[in-house]
């Protein structure tokens, strides 16, 4: 199930896992690989994220150890994912998806662990679940961007002007991979129409979507109109308002550890005042939602973001 003790350190290098972890890692996974109930686990594990490769929606919800908290516990995760690869790189071939993008694609494994490094001091996998969208086919790094293949949902598709269940892909702005240009970001998205068209042409994707923090319009009391963010919500339509606050998505996102004391958050950036300045005067931080439609390299829509 696990490479040998040779090969798992160049697989973790190729995953992008910060390098400091690696010697660790390296001596638990002879743990894991040579005790019995652990590999059982460790299959039993590989064996939930693998059914139903490339669908999207599936409920996936990987198996949680009962053991004391530990390097083990916090790392076994990646084990799985490490596991996995064979199978996540049969069905990019079988696809045809490029290597380079399937290899950027998997290194949000080690900016995974890096932010958990940052934001605890210690090896570990930070959000797991999430990176079953890697993994299972649903999800890839084109340029600075990654884009989730989903469906609308029910108020989405409402803004949208479509069908609930429609084929959609949803974009996510990843940490550590600089600016948020405009220009980045125009690549990326000419990139997605290209990709999505040539590597899944009977999900005829049309729109994408964003749910964030970033789309949060009280943003941009605080920052200029030329900045990063601003242009980069300036791209999308509104869909819907969420009235539940999310304060500690963008403390998270820009501090690196969501339960900073708000009282403390420094004020570096333009970024950092906007956020913690609004919380500091009592006010809260909302996922905004939007979409536009998607260029697709055969024509069949158009771009309609604002610059």
């Amino acid at each position: 199930m696990l490479p040998d003790g040779d090969a798992l350190p160049e697989i973790l290098i190729d995953l992008g896992v910060p390098h400091e972890d690696i010697n660790e890692l390296a001596r638990m996974g002879r743990r894991v690989t040579d005790d019995p109930e652990l590999r059982r686990f460790l299959k039993a594990s590989v064996e939930e994220l693998v059914r139903g490769m490339g669908e999207t929606g599936a409920a996936v919800e990987l198996l949680e150890p009962d053991w004391p908290s530990g390097p083990l516990q916090r790392c076994f995760p990646l084990y799985v994912f490490v596991a996995t690869l064979p199978y996540t790189r049969a069905y990019h071939r079988e696809r045809g998806i490029p290597a380079d993008v399937s290899r950027r694609t998997l290194a949000d494994l080690g900016r995974n662990m890096a932010l958990h490094r940052r934001r605890h001091g210690s090896a570990g996998v930070l959000v797991p679940r999430w990176l079953t969208h890697h993994f299972r086919g649903e999800l890839y790094q084109l340029g600075r961007l990654q884009f989730e293949r989903t469906r609308l949902g029910g108020r989405t598709a409402a803004g949208v002007g479509s069908a609930p269940g429609t084929p959609c892909l949803n974009v996510h702005v990843p940490d550590c991979h600089g600016p948020l240009s405009p220009a980045a970001c125009d690549r990326s998205v000419a990139l997605a129409g290209e990709f999505f068209a040539r590597y899944y042409p009977e999900e005829k994707h049309r729109v994408v979507t964003c749910h964030s923090w970033l789309l949060d319009p009280q943003l941009k009391r605080y920052l200029p109109a030329d900045s990063n963010i601003v242009r980069f919500q300036e791209r999308f339509r509104p869909t819907h308002e969420d009235t539940e606050p999310a304060d500690t998505d963008p403390v998270g996102f820009v501090f690196g550890d969501p339960e900073s004391a708000v009282e403390r958050l420094p004020r570096r950036t333009a970024v950092e005042r906007a956020v913690g300045d609004h919380l500091r005067a009592g006010g809260h931080w909302y996922v905004g939602h939007g979409w536009f439609p998607l260029a697709r390299s055969d024509g069949s829509a158009t771009f309609g973001g604002q610059r």
